[in-house]
């Protein structure tokens, strides 16, 4: 199964926009939300079943046993997060703990222990012919990128074995959960923007993509906002010799589309009719030998 990653180095470029409707063209048997911080793939493929939930435990947080407990404060004064407070007990706070142990270990009455916390929520739609999987990191929590890992793994162990492509929609910017998501693709197409940030992120990701090998396409979203922008990553893309998928117009039916929980290629707009064209491109440049 080729997996195909969608990414951009700053939000709002259209990442999503784009992977739902390359989902809907190649009727794809195996896709995943990889933006574990704030997903959204859900809210254009709608499902219709109750999805398999499972917790997810991150970091483990402090907690201090009030019985045993002699107040000493010396938990306070070590902890470098401001985690620990004094009202009538000693309390930890939940979000600022960053799970270090220093507390735990500097405790001379072993008042303080790890717990498992449960730091998001994991879930997997699958019916007779797909699967989709996505998470919610809860806020505060950390290890995204941990998550992210798990949610390509249950893609990947619930698709089905005729399943030839995935199509996961990545983070934005460069870290961990970005990381984690290019781990094992086969192809990351980025979606650039026309914007004096938009090209910067875009050369920073792409940076990031060249470290792991894969192979690197790009798409321009809304590449008429700004033809020179537009002029200056096709120039890019030459130079780094990297394939250009096409471009897609500015447009506003796009938003209709997904205000109202479809994809670009569900109606007849500019934007929908584009993106096929980059769609066609990305597979021939994904299943290409190499």
């Amino acid at each position: 199964m080729k997996q195909l990653l969608i990414l951009s180095g700053k939000g709002g470029t259209g990442k999503t926009t784009i992977a739902s409707a390359f989902i809907a063209l190649s009727d794809a048997k195996a896709y995943a939300d990889c933006d574990v911080d704030a997903p959204n793939l859900h809210l254009i493929m709608a499902q219709d079943l109750e999805p398999e939930r499972t917790d997810y435990y991150g970091m483990p947080k402090a907690e201090i046993d009030a019985d045993k407990c002699t107040e000493c404060g010396l938990c306070k004064e070590t902890c470098r997060f401001d985690a620990i407070s004094k009202d009538e007990n000693f309390t930890v706070d939940f979000f600022a703990c960053e799970g270090c142990g220093v507390c735990e270990a500097i405790c001379p009455a072993n008042a303080v222990s790890l717990k498992p916390t449960v730091s998001g929520e994991l879930m997997l739609y699958v019916d007779s012919d797909r699967v989709f999987s996505t998470a919610q990191l809860k806020m505060g929590s950390g290890n995204s990128g941990l998550l992210v890992t798990e949610v390509k793994k249950r893609m990947k162990a619930a698709a089905r074995p005729d399943a030839d492509l995935a199509i996961i929609d990545g983070s934005p910017g460069i870290g961990c959960p970005v990381i984690a998501s290019i781990s094992g693709v086969d192809m990351v197409l980025v979606v650039a923007e026309p914007s004096v940030s938009g090209i910067s992120d875009m050369e920073r990701i792409i940076k990031t993509a060249e470290t792991f090998h894969t192979k690197i396409c790009v798409c321009i979203n809304k590449h008429d906002i700004n033809p020179a922008n537009t002029q200056r990553i096709e120039e890019f893309c030459r130079k780094k010799s990297l394939p250009l998928a096409g471009k897609i117009p500015f447009d506003p039916e796009a938003i209709t589309a997904v205000n109202n929980g479809q994809t670009i290629v569900d109606i007849d707009c500019p934007s929908g009719s584009a993106v096929r064209k980059v769609f066609d491109s990305t597979l021939k440049f994904l299943f290409q030998e190499t």
